[in-house]
């Protein structure tokens, strides 16, 4: 049997499209076939939907509409998930069973259902890191004190379009700042004009009116920014809930981590809020063409160079570096290293050394025989 009741779940974050995958993945596992396992905890078990809001270590926490519960993963799931470099997030949906009188592990996570959109980025190993799964819409936080930083804005803005979930940049601690205004026509200057941007005061309501577009019930939302950005501010706001919240430090305005692990949050209007802890450091986690659908700008002008292979750097005839923000173009050709680094396989990385092994011989050669 299936506990499904639309009205409470939405309130977690249903969506239709969503409720027709959980409704093909329940008919699967209701159907286990051969495996006994499965087939034991489908027919045995109330089989629930519910939706991750938070993971740890061994265990999870689930919501199925009306409240949270303690849950274990199955380990055959979380051994699937391993062999594709992928894991549990939360804004997971997914099947819950509860086996009456297994009393020390009542609630199992039996199946995860495939992602509509997923953030994930590569940890310094080189492996994926998911973030969050079913996200609507990113709000990129970034202070308008010592945390301002448009290169890493551009690098959050990448992510999310590589996952194809839509931006709006929200720039806190408008009501501190002596030039607010300024600040917000630099941003709005530099990113395309496709991505909203506002300059806020996290702890006022106007902030949840600014934002009421991309609140709607069944909406999910996402908070990415550094340490100190706001983050858990807003999302007591946006909530009306009471989460520890902390000052930057005195010493270089840099925040503390008061938010220590990812964890989904329901708003009073039924929208979800993700409010996650500040990433130290960010590697993207997408290819090529998924950086330049971000730099659509520079994509666009690229087309218009004298050379095919323009790298916009000191070729004649360059139609980029005419128009586009110095700094924007260094950070693009920055993030193009790294995703063409990322994308390298350990083989490709040999070749690659040995290449500048021999270049580097070659050229304290030719110093040698110009110094003799």
């Amino acid at each position: 049997m299936i506990n499904f009741d639309f009205a409470s779940l939405r309130l977690i974050g249903l969506t239709p499209a969503i409720a027709n995958q959980l409704h093909a993945l329940a008919a699967d596992y209701a159907d286990a076939g051969d495996d006994a396992t499965l087939a034991t905890l489908a027919t045995l078990a109330t089989l629930q939907m519910v939706r991750i809001t938070e993971v740890h270590r061994d265990s999870l926490v689930v919501h199925n509409g009306y409240n949270t519960l303690q849950a274990r993963a199955l380990p055959r799931l979380l051994h699937e998930l391993a062999a594709d470099d992928d894991s549990l997030a939360v804004g997971d949906w997914g099947l819950l069973s509860n086996i009456s009188g297994d009393t020390a592990n009542a609630y199992h996570f039996i199946a995860r259902m495939p992602p509509l959109t997923h953030l994930a980025r590569r940890n310094n190993e080189g492996r994926r890191q998911a973030l969050a799964s079913n996200i609507d819409t990113a709000l990129l936080m970034m202070g308008l004190d010592s945390d301002f930083n448009l290169r890493r804005l551009e690098r959050y803005l990448a992510l999310v379009h590589a996952a194809e979930v839509a931006p709006v940049v929200v720039l806190t601690k408008a009501d501190v700042h002596a030039d607010a205004p300024a600040r917000l026509a630099e941003v709005e200057q530099r990113l395309s004009a496709s991505v909203p941007v506002f300059a806020v005061n996290g702890q006022s309501s106007m902030a949840a009116d600014m934002l009421a577009p991309w609140m709607a019930a069944g909406q999910t939302l996402i908070l990415l920014g550094s340490s100190g950005a706001g983050k858990s501010t807003l999302t007591n706001t946006l909530t009306s809930s009471t989460q520890d919240t902390g000052a930057v430090r005195a010493t270089d305005g840099r925040g503390q981590h008061t938010t220590t692990a990812r964890s989904l949050h329901l708003c009073p209007g039924g929208a979800c809020i993700i409010d996650t802890p500040g990433l130290r450091t960010l590697q993207l986690n997408l290819d090529e063409e998924a950086l330049s659908a971000s730099f659509a700008d520079i994509d666009a002008l690229a087309a218009e160079c004298q050379f095919r292979d323009c790298s916009h750097q000191s070729e004649p005839g360059c139609a980029v570096r005419a128009v586009v923000d110095e700094d924007r173009l260094k950070n693009y050709q920055k993030l193009l290293r790294e995703t063409r680094r990322n994308q390298q396989t350990p083989l490709d990385r040999i070749a690659a050394r040995s290449k500048w092994k021999v270049l580097m011989r070659s050229v304290k050669e030719r110093d040698k025989v110009k110094r003799g």
